[in-house]
C-alpha cells in the first residue's frame, strides 16, 4: 500500500469544488478588486487543479471523442461571457480557458494515437513516437499561444504532465504538473501555485457524485453573472 495513502479524503468532485471556489475568488478580485492581491493569491489554486482534473476526466472518460467535443462546445459557449466579463466587449484579444482545455485534451488525444501501443518484447513504448508525440504537445501549446488562449503554454503543459506520470507514484505525479506551473509562473500572486498540491496530495482516485453538467456550466454562468453585478453596479 502506497505511503500516506490513507490520508486521501478527496475525490474528484471536491477537487472540482476546491477550484470553482478558488477562481470565483480570483475573477472577482481581478473584476472588483485590482490590487488587491490575496483574492488572486486564493485563485492560484484553480488552474492546477482544473488542470489535473482535465487530465483525470480524459483517462477515465469511456467516450475521448465526445469529451473532446463537449470541451470544444463549451469553449465557444463561454466566450462571449468571458470577453464581456473581462473586456467589457466582444473581440479576440483573450480566449477562454475552456479553449486551452479543449487543446490540451486534443493534443493527449494526437499523442496517444501517435506513441501508440507499448512493445509486446519490452512492454514499453517507442521511444521516437514518443518524442514525436510530445512535439505535437509542444506544437499545440504554441497554438494556444498564437490564439491567445488564458494560461497558454503553461495549461496545455501541465495537463499533458499530470497525463503522462499518470502511472506513477502519486506525489510524483502530482508534483510534475504542480512544480511545473509553480516554477514557471512565480511572480506577484502567483506566489501560491504550490499550495494546489496539498489538495492533489489528498486525492483518492475516486471520480465522487460527478455532477459533470454543473462543472461545464459553471465556468460561462459565473463570468455571465459577475458581468451582470458589475454592470448594475457601474
Amino acid at each position: 500500500m502506497e505511503k500516506g495513502k490513507g490520508l486521501r479524503v478527496l475525490d474528484g468532485t471536491m477537487l472540482k469544488i476546491i477550484a470553482m471556489i478558488s477562481m470565483v475568488f480570483d475573477h472577482v478580485g481581478d473584476m472588483f478588486l485590482p490590487g488587491v492581491m490575496w483574492p488572486r493569491m486564493i485563485g492560484r489554486l484553480a488552474m492546477p487543479l482544473f488542470a489535473f482534473c482535465i487530465a483525470e476526466g480524459y483517462i477515465h472518460t469511456r467516450d475521448k471523442k465526445k469529451y473532446i467535443l463537449r470541451l470544444g462546445i463549451f469553449a465557444l459557449i463561454s466566450e462571449i461571457p468571458f470577453d464581456l466579463a473581462f473586456d467589457g466587449k466582444i473581440g479576440l484579444g483573450h480566449q477562454n480557458i475552456m479553449l486551452t482545455f479543449f487543446l490540451s485534451v486534443l493534443a493527449l488525444k494526437l499523442f496517444d494515437i501517435i506513441r501508440g501501443e507499448v512493445k509486446e518484447d519490452t512492454g514499453k513504448y517507442s521511444v521516437v513516437k514518443s518524442i514525436c508525440g510530445t512535439l505535437v504537445i509542444i506544437v499545440t501549446a504554441f497554438i494556444a499561444l498564437l490564439v491567445k488562449a488564458d494560461y497558454t503554454v503553461f495549461a496545455i503543459i501541465s495537463v499533458f504532465l499530470f497525463y503522462v506520470f499518470k502511472n506513477s507514484k502519486h506525489f510524483l505525479r502530482t508534483g510534475a504538473g504542480v512544480a511545473f506551473l509553480a516554477l514557471t509562473r512565480t511572480m506577484g500572486y502567483y506566489c501560491t501555485t504550490g499550495l494546489s498540491i496539498i489538495p492533489l496530495l489528498l486525492y483518492n482516485g475516486k471520480r465522487g457524485k460527478g455532477l459533470k453538467w454543473l462543472f461545464y456550466a459553471f465556468y460561462p454562468g459565473h463570468l455571465l453573472i459577475l458581468y451582470l453585478i458589475k454592470m448594475a453596479k457601474f
